[in-house]
């Protein structure tokens, strides 16, 4: 690969269309395929940008999920192919998109290395030749895709007859990246889905070729080593294999937040740098005995890559993180939400993010799926909600049913964040006695906390391409992870990825937290958060939970302690913060 980082998905509209921007530099990126609405109007925007014919694929057609993923992926396909073809036969002179592309490589690059060789070389034959070596040498970004793989909604027809397991969301999502033309990966994230699991067998493009090659990848986005491993051997028995590891940190990250049980991101990547050899073996033997069954060699076990990503900010940290955990790369999202170069934010949102600060983010329970969503407090998504409320209609009207969930009170599930559930919830609620007005308006503040992503994380996109539709909410819904706080202006790509690199420094006068404490932080936090929620009332089985939590916790700092010996300044903010958390913590607590 050229580059040694890559930028995750970012919600659903911001990176959706990130290869097109950068998969000419070498960079790779992920695109949402959630949402095939979203993927439709894009396809639309790109083809008239484009002058290329547009034919709709319409909702009532058979399989139209599928369909339409298919189309839009072949067309940032073409679309990023023929840039890149076009920059490679660019003159290497300044201000070409072919001279960008190795400006912007790290300098350990054997390739940029290589350029900044022939740059010294006198002009003639001799330049011509070394010129065409490194355009051969060159390599595209890679443009994978995203799955939520529990975000899986069932379909019916209009007789509410169900379409079957084939057609459920995720399910016709993987089919439509499997039906594609794309060589590159899916990135499976959000657990474990048995059924979507299983389908990834019926793809061929998923299982080696007679050359040992593998034309769709697996990528398994991860919060600890036990889980990873788990899915890994259920893929591994059907002959899969899990190309790359992608460890993510539980809190310290953009979207939804997945906490583990206390782990700390440290002790995980330990885990996997300790276990990777013995893991792979594992999984390589389960691999080659399902792939004897369907008659299939393999004699030798494909690449396996480790990558992290969540909350990484300096070139520091990135390196430290690569070398000690002997990684193969990082991933960094939300700093690039600010680089409009590389995804969809629009102009009044990159404001805000730009000038926010600490406080302006946090975890909260708006998502509609019941879990921990990070957010922002400068999000015009949040304005409108409480516009809703104030106007006595807290509820968003349901257009786009990806994440109908809830059956508390309908045969049918729908939507925690529309107008429909909010409003037989809060009859519920006026139904019971509370005498408390504390406790009520407590428990209506959870009802309406929720917000609606499928149009909120789409709404940025279309407002940068002006292409939003007459009476569509222009409300967006931003996710980053708080370590974007610490960066505070608009840059441009080249910046960013200089500052990725080292040759840079963008946070040079910015006091900012390492990642591991920043993680530390959140999740003592978080367990404080829990117990202070639970402790008037703590059952057994959740005080077992919160004893857990906090041995991992304090094994989790007790690795940082050795981890840092050597580092003085760095243990004297462990041991500095460490302090500062038993005081508030006892005696109460006693942690």
């Amino acid at each position: 690969m050229s580059h040694t980082f890559h930028i995750p998905v970012l919600g659903l509209g911001f990176s959706v269309d990130t290869p097109l921007k950068v998969a000419r530099y070498g960079i790779s990126s992920v695109m949402s395929i959630v949402d095939d609405e979203l993927t439709e109007r894009m396809r639309e925007y790109h083809c008239r940008q484009n002058n290329l014919p547009y034919e709709p694929i319409h909702k009532h057609e058979a399989d139209h999920r599928a369909k339409r993923i298919t189309a839009y992926l072949n067309l940032v396909k073409q679309l990023a192919d023929a840039q890149f073809e076009d920059l490679k036969k660019q003159e290497f002179k300044a201000g070409t998109d072919i001279t960008r592309y190795f400006e912007l490589l790290p300098d350990t690059s054997q390739l940029k290395q290589g350029y900044d060789l022939m740059m010294e070389f006198p002009e003639g034959d001799g330049k011509t030749i070394f010129e065409n070596i490194l355009r051969k040498k060159m390599i595209q970004g890679a443009i994978d895709v995203n799955i939520m793989a529990k975000v899986d909604k069932m379909n019916f027809d209009a007789d509410g007859h169900y379409y079957g397991d084939e057609y459920t969301d995720a399910i016709a999502a993987l089919r439509g990246f499997a039906n594609s033309d794309l060589s590159s990966s899916v990135v499976l994230s959000a657990g474990m889905n048995p059924k979507l699991y299983s389908y990834l067998e019926h793809c061929a493009d998923f299982f080696p070729d007679q050359d040992g090659n593998i034309k769709k990848k697996v990528i398994l986005k991860v919060s600890d080593f036990r889980s990873a491993f788990i899915q890994a051997k259920f893929l591994a028995k059907k002959g899969l294999w899990v190309s790359e590891f992608r460890i993510e940190s539980g809190l310290n990250c953009g979207g939804h937040a997945f906490a583990t049980e206390g782990y700390l991101l440290g002790p995980i990547l330990e885990e996997f740098k300790l276990r990777r050899a013995s893991m792979q073996t594992e999984l390589f033997d389960m691999m080659r005995n399902a792939l004897t069954a369907k008659s299939i060699d393999m004699d030798a076990a494909p690449k396996q890559r480790i990558t992290v990503q969540g909350g990484i900010g300096t070139a520091e940290e990135n390196n430290f993180l690569m070398s000690y955990y002997q990684l193969d790369g990082t991933g960094w999202g939300s700093p690039f939400l600010l680089v409009p170069e590389a995804t969809n934010v629009d102009k009044h949102t990159l404001a805000k993010l730009a000038t926010s600060t600490e406080d302006d983010y946090y975890t909260s329970n708006a998502s509609p799926l019941g879990v921990l969503f990070n957010n922002f407090r400068g999000s015009t998504i949040e304005d409108l909600r409480l516009q809703r409320i104030d106007k006595g209609r807290p509820g968003s009207p349901c257009t786009k049913k990806f994440l109908l969930t809830n059956t508390e009170f309908t045969e049918k599930p729908i939507c925690t964040a529309s107008r429909e559930y909010q409003r037989l919830k809060i009859a519920e609620l006026d139904s019971q006695v509370i005498t408390s007005s504390e406790t009520y308006e407590h428990k209506l503040a959870e009802i309406t906390e929720k917000i609606c992503l499928c149009e909120g994380l789409c709404a940025s996109a279309y407002l940068k391409y002006d292409i939003i539709k007459p009476k569509e909410s222009t409300a967006v819904a931003v996710c980053p992870g708080p370590n974007l706080a610490y960066f505070d202006k608009v840059y441009s790509l080249d910046q960013m990825t200089g500052h990725i690199y080292g040759k840079i420094n963008l946070l040079q006068h910015t006091q900012r937290p390492h990642l591991f404490l920043k993680e530390l932080q959140l999740y003592t936090q978080y367990w404080l958060n829990d117990m202070k929620r639970n402790i008037a009332e703590l059952t057994d089985k959740k005080k077992v939970q919160l004893h857990k939590f906090k041995e991992q916790l304090l094994s989790g700092i007790s690795y940082y302690q050795n981890l840092f010996q050597d580092n003085q300044m760095l243990l004297a903010e462990l041991d500095n913060y460490l302090n500062q958390l038993k005081e508030s913590l006892s005696p109460t607590y006693q942690l």
